[in-house]
């Protein structure tokens, strides 16, 4: 069974906890992972794109030099897509990219990510993760105590503001609370820094 090394806010580790088979400790699935990660980075495009058509630039319809005769090749309009400021051919149009992956491959995808979180020993439970006020340099030091410097997930049951605020100014650390987790999120992360009651709340609704 996986386990994972649980400090408290001094940043002193006080034991270890088991985590549950069945979300930390099943075979990761690189297939799913992988289509997790294109639906998210889909979702995400904007979409905005765009270029004109030959029917919509704002050029004259007059043929620029007759047929026959010139030695030139034929042209029929200066809107046209072959010529320097002409539309453009098939061109690309606002559109929405996102599309969804259903619930059973979201849900493998999110138990892969944490699976392969608690193999590489990147986890860390928290035994009461809170803070008194929002300040940005005592949470840089607890994580540095807790070995989660550099870039870091910080999980927390449910939405801290104290919490976010003293991590957001900090470089590669972000936050998240125990039901909205991202397969993506987990995998761009170094350190799972997670509360235990968060870690109660995850294996309660995703077992």
């Amino acid at each position: 069974m996986p386990k994972a090394n649980v400090f408290n806010m001094a940043g002193e580790k006080i034991g270890e906890i088991e985590l549950s088979e069945a979300i930390f400790g099943i075979e990761p699935n690189k297939s799913v992972l992988h289509d997790s990660v294109k639906n998210h980075l889909a979702n995400c495009r904007q979409g905005t794109q765009s270029a004109l058509t030959k029917g919509e630039v704002s050029y004259t319809t007059r043929k620029p030099w007759r047929q026959k005769g010139t030695g030139r090749a034929r042209a029929g309009y200066a809107g046209s897509p072959v010529w320097y400021h002409g539309g453009v051919a098939f061109a690309p149009k606002p559109r929405d990219y996102g599309y969804t992956l259903n619930k059973k491959v979201r849900r493998l995808a999110l138990k892969s990510a944490l699976s392969a979180k608690a193999a590489d020993n990147e986890i860390i439970v928290i035994d009461g993760l809170k803070v008194d006020e929002v300040k940005t340099k005592p949470f840089a030091a607890f994580l540095n105590k807790v070995g989660a410097e550099g870039k870091a997930l910080v999980i927390t049951e449910t939405v801290d503001e104290k919490v976010v605020k003293s991590a957001r100014n900090i470089e590669g650390v972000s936050t998240t609370f125990a039901t909205v987790l991202s397969p993506y999120q987990i995998l761009t992360s170094g350190k799972l820094v997670v509360d235990k009651a968060a870690l109660a709340k995850i294996e309660e609704v995703f077992a």
